[in-house]
């Protein structure tokens, strides 16, 4: 179960960061909304990776770890450059006062500059249609994390139960420590995508 904990780990570290940026904002996460962001990644992370143990039974193994790696290494390199612009963007904005816009951006653009945009009737309570925007928007990870797990020797029940668990876990603490995170005026969603490398690497 230790490789199922570690892809929970890193599938809940963007839920984290996503609870603590709508604590920040005063957004409330209700306990329904927080149960569709919790299975809606759990059970995209139980397909994905059933989707990909069929997929492995045309292809070798050794095809398998190589396009796997490859597509979790990409992963987390998108992840990082993401991190970089939400900091770029956020340098421009606090300097000399100049404003970002986002109001012409579609909502999933939005969410990849900033989590708590999907608060989009601005009621500071997260509905369960804005928790299951906010899901699907962070489930590519999961899914594409689960599809490059063919040949990985990784129980596809164990990871959605062990995501449900370590999810559950990283919204109680992002909604507690939300503003204190975000005191130190810094994005950490780069290491959602270190730690997808590390695991592509590591369990090649």
């Amino acid at each position: 179960m230790l490789k199922e904990f570690f892809l929970a780990f890193i599938v809940s570290i963007d839920i984290y960061l996503a609870a603590a940026a709508c604590c920040n904002s005063g957004v409330k996460i209700p306990l329904s909304s927080a149960l569709v962001i919790d299975m809606f990644s759990a059970s995209v992370l139980f397909i994905s990776i059933m989707l990909s143990g069929i997929i492995s039974g045309f292809i070798t193994s050794h095809t398998i770890h190589i396009i796997g790696t490859a597509v979790l290494i990409t992963i987390g390199s998108l992840n990082i450059a993401k991190s970089i612009l939400r900091s770029v963007i956020r340098h421009i904005s606090e300097k000399d006062g100049i404003s970002v816009k986002m109001g012409e951006l579609s909502v999933f653009v939005k969410l990849c500059l900033d989590d708590s945009a999907v608060d989009m009737d601005s009621s500071k309570v997260l509905s369960i249609g804005e928790a299951a925007v906010l899901a699907l928007a962070g489930s590519f990870d999961a899914a594409a994390t689960g599809l490059s797990c063919g040949g990985k020797d990784i129980s596809a029940l164990g990871a959605a139960a062990a995501v449900f668990i370590c999810g559950a876990s990283a919204l109680i603490l992002g909604s507690l420590t939300g503003r204190k995170l975000s005191s130190l005026n810094r994005d950490f969603s780069w290491t959602g995508g270190l730690f997808l490398i590390l695991f592509a690497v590591f369990s090649a």
